[in-house]
């Protein structure tokens, strides 16, 4: 019996460090799209960090908005110090949490959808965001896919009106990110 009892509680204490584990990116794939159909206006950055935590669900995501790369250079000079003002606020930050991680099976291949909620930093303004994304574990492999769309004027990102016709008020942002373990 007490050996039923001893398996018993080291099986429970290896789940639960299994569960607990931080995953980390420090190339994650970060695009928006703002273009209107005069204009496209699109651009990448493939330097997003994020990490979560498997257990509490908690995620944290920021991308250097300088590292955003645009077809056209004067499009990506105009972005960052007109539009973006990349020197005063030289990131955008994304703090909050994987609503049900408690879903996610992190010992079972499969993709699992996922609800993200939090405070979303950009241009010097939060506002609070909620969007649906996925998580696809294969193997050791952990990935996670989300897309949402962001009112400019609610980060105080305003657009001149001699360009009003070409960008969109709204950017949608497709945020991709494969996942190591964090030793």
């Amino acid at each position: 019996m007490k050996q039923y009892i001893l398996l018993s509680a080291i099986l429970l204490l290896a789940v639960t460090a299994f569960s607990q584990e931080r995953y980390f990116t420090k190339n994650g794939h970060l695009s928006f799209e703002a273009g209107t159909d005069l204009e496209d206006i699109n651009a990448v950055n493939n330097a997003a960090t994020s990490v979560f935590d498997a257990g509490t669900g908690q995620i944290e995501c920021a991308v250097l908005i300088k590292g955003f790369e645009f077809k056209r250079a004067l499009m990506q000079e105009h972005f960052n110090e007109n539009y973006m003002e990349s020197d005063k606020y030289p990131k955008a930050i994304f703090k909050g949490k994987i609503i049900n991680i408690d879903k996610v099976n992190f010992r079972k291949d499969g993709s699992y959808p996922l609800t993200i909620k939090g405070l979303l930093e950009i241009h010097g303004a939060k506002k609070e965001i909620e969007t649906n994304g996925t998580m696809i574990i294969a193997g050791q492999a952990v990935s996670a896919h989300a897309e949402f769309t962001v009112l400019l004027a609610d980060y105080n990102i305003s657009v001149p009106g001699v360009v009003k016709d070409k960008i969109s008020k709204t950017a949608t942002v497709k945020i991709n990110c494969i996942y190591s373990v964090l030793k």
